[in-house]
């Protein structure tokens, strides 16, 4: 499953089909008896952008919970699924899917009472991220100082005040629904039956089933939260989606920090315990409504690319991804193009399409992507990298070998000074043939992950390598 850069085409393509609200707001009394200025326009988009994270997590959360039981592919609120499987050219599901780790993950909702989860030790990497609802990650278990030790933690909403039982370690989440990715990492297909023993022992349950013993709850199914989370959120008209917004922020309130922009949108009727009504909008809703999301993606762009950090032939999104703060912007394109993005600190996600000339990437030419000596990716403990190849539709690229990725697991041959070349291109090389990565006869694009980076990576430090046409 990608998390990364997943999500950009379901956007524009919900977008194009036009589906936004009702044709008859438009012709309606109440629209025509407003005329909007263009500040109001402004706000709504302001409001927009600020809220779509919120919203996506819900939509998210909604289809990812629906079915009574857990599956590989969804469970109960407030309980584990586990992928059993790494992807291979057939897999669709996703775009960009990575081929390092297996991933675990539970969207919880703490309103109520505490969630109890617990990470078994593991003699690999193996690591929890905890979003809140806003998107932002609220804690990292599993790496840093706790190692990859065993552990039992305690997550508490935002208005939690109970006791936190006896060798639980509280993490504070300052809202109550989120998101929790575990990723393990995987030494190719020979070692799934090991991270199954591992996932066997990670559990999470409510903190009154832990206390007093009994099953887990069983789900409910309506076949009417069935969709894509995305597209379910571009499609809501105005008042729908406002609306919505507002009921969440009761139990998922904004930060101290958005009071200001909280209190100007306060006046459109957007806000915990208020009452949106789209007549505000005018005669033209829903052409003006459908224009600013057909332009949001491209405007987000080009006002957060300064976050886009260059190193070598590849770049990635740097700070504060994933601890966003007043980047509201930034916050919203990554919920766009890759809605639960680690923090970099965590893993960074270089992605190279082009080669050290600045021309495309194309399987018609032969690459080398050459490390120099010492220069491999730096990572800390329990830190690993990979290069994944992808074709123009984001997906693996089918090959005789199934090799879709190389990494620090691979068996590579050094040069004999301690570089390393690795062979971008559609044949087999006449040698060092564990060193090719195929990537087919069309144009195609790189990623290269970097979990648990070093600041040298952080900081530019250590250069990326090039990509060089043979």
């Amino acid at each position: 499953m990608s998390i990364h850069n997943r999500l950009r085409k379901l956007l524009l393509l919900s977008v194009s089909l036009s589906i936004f609200g009702s044709p008859a707001l438009a012709g309606s009394a109440a629209a025509q008896s407003a005329v909007p200025n263009t500040e109001t326009w402004d706000m709504i988009r302001q409001a927009y952008i600020f809220s779509f994270p919120l919203m996506l997590m819900d939509a998210t959360r909604t289809v990812s919970t629906n079915t009574e039981e857990q599956t590989d592919e969804k469970a109960p609120v407030n309980q584990l699924m586990h992928a059993k499987s790494l992807a291979g050219a057939e897999f669709r599901q996703v775009v960009t899917p990575n081929v390092d780790t297996l991933y675990s993950q539970i969207f919880f909702d703490l309103s109520e009472e505490p969630l109890v989860l617990h990470k078994p030790a593991a003699d690999r990497y193996l690591m929890y991220q905890v979003m809140d609802a806003w998107s932002d990650t609220a804690a990292v278990l599993g790496t840093g100082g706790d190692g990859q030790e065993e552990r039992t933690y305690l997550l508490t909403g935002p208005n939690y005040t109970g006791e936190i039982p006896e060798g639980m370690v509280q993490v504070q989440i300052p809202t109550s629904i989120g998101w929790i990715i575990g990723r393990t990492v995987c030494y190719g297909p020979d070692d799934l039956e090991n991270i199954y023993e591992i996932q066997n022992r990670m559990d999470a349950r409510p903190l009154s089933v832990y206390l007093n013993g009994g099953a887990l709850p069983k789900g409910i199914y309506d076949a009417a939260n069935d969709g894509i989370p995305i597209r379910m959120v571009v499609d809501m008209e105005p008042q729908t989606y406002f609306n919505r917004f507002n009921r969440l922020l009761e139990d998922n309130p904004a930060y101290t920090e958005d009071e200001a922009v909280m209190e100007s949108f306060a006046s459109l009727g957007i806000g915990a315990g208020l009452t949106f009504d789209a007549s505000i909008l005018g005669e033209n809703a829903a052409d003006q409504w459908k224009a600013m999301l057909g332009n949001l993606t491209d405007e987000l762009t080009e006002s957060a690319g300064h976050f886009m950090i260059q190193n070598g032939s590849f770049r990635f999104w740097g700070d504060p991804i994933s601890r966003f703060g007043t980047e509201y912007d930034y916050r919203c394109l990554v919920a766009i193009a890759g809605f639960g993005a680690n923090p970099v600190d965590a893993a960074v996600y270089m992605r190279g399409g082009n080669d050290n000339k600045g021309d495309e990437l194309s399987g018609e030419n032969n690459y080398v992507l050459h490390f120099n000596a010492g220069a491999l990716p730096p990572v800390k403990e329990n830190g690993f990298w990979s290069i994944t190849a992808y074709g123009e539709d984001d997906f693996l690229i089918d090959n005789e070998l199934d090799r879709y990725s190389i990494s620090d697991r691979s068996p590579f041959t050094l040069n004999p000074d301690g570089s390393l070349d690795l062979y971008l291109q559609a044949e087999a090389p006449d040698e060092n043939q564990e060193n090719w990565l195929p990537v087919g006869r069309e144009g195609f694009h790189l990623f290269m992950r970097i979990y648990q980076p070093t600041d040298d990576v952080l900081d530019g430090t250590w250069k990326a390598p090039s990509i060089i046409k043979k």
